[in-house]
């Protein structure tokens, strides 16, 4: 593509729009997104940078069937508890401490309160979860993977690519929600679609129409001040 083909047109919205309007969306509307506006999406975010224009990023796409069987075989191995999964890296850390985790439990109640699941309900809490698998019913996924002999330089590199995904589906009209939970099952992915070994699934994005119907969907995540994060010395 050349680079009047990545130049947004009056009707998409600006950076600023995007940036603010950009959340992780957890149900989707079943129309359907044509390939051209996700092959344009990633041809935008490519523009992300990174160490020595390494790009260490790679894409695996899925929609219609193939996003169908895939999802079938993930939810069929969380339904049952099936033993031996684990994650592909660690995440979170091992320890939580705060202010972090009073953020994370404070977007799980609002989430389950939002959607009438009561504390200790575990089986609703599965079930709501396992809407992870099914990239919450979006018409397509993508699954962000990067070679294992990359250094954290390259996380990094690959964090920008990803952001860049969630902002120009915005300039589409599009929503996302980026899924680290794909990785405990990863053994599921590189086997159905053919992803290398030497390749780490980082996450899943759910790309489509956000379903404004949805009670999950009024989720509103609060952000920290400026204040409370960053340090000025300004002279």
């Amino acid at each position: 593509m050349t680079h009047q083909d990545l130049t947004a047109t009056k009707a998409q919205c600006d950076v600023f729009e995007a940036i603010a309007s950009r959340r992780a969306v957890r149900a989707f509307r079943p129309d359907p997104v044509d390939r051209a506006t996700v092959e344009r999406i990633l041809a935008l975010a490519a523009r992300a940078p990174s160490g020595t224009n390494i790009q260490p990023w790679r894409v695996w796409v899925v929609s219609g069937a193939s996003l169908k069987r895939l999802t079938g075989k993930i939810m069929a191995a969380h339904e049952a508890d099936a033993p031996g999964y684990d994650e592909e890296y660690a995440y979170y850390p091992g320890e939580w401490v705060e202010p972090y985790v009073s953020r994370r439990r404070k977007l799980g109640r609002d989430l389950y309160a939002l959607l009438g699941i009561g504390k200790g309900d575990s089986e609703r809490m599965k079930h709501q979860f396992g809407r992870n698998y099914l990239f919450f019913d979006a018409p397509v996924g993508l699954f962000i993977t990067i070679d294992k002999a990359m250094n954290t330089g390259s996380w990094y590199d690959m964090g920008t690519f990803l952001q860049n995904i969630l902002l120009a589906a915005r300039g589409f009209g599009l929503h996302t929600c980026p899924q680290q939970a794909f990785s405990k099952y990863h053994r599921i992915i590189h086997e159905d679609l053919g992803i290398p070994e030497t390749q780490v699934i980082a996450c899943g994005v759910a790309l489509g129409y956000e379903d404004p119907d949805a009670p999950e969907n009024k989720l509103v995540t609060e952000r920290e001040p400026v204040s409370s994060f960053a340090t000025f010395d300004w002279e």
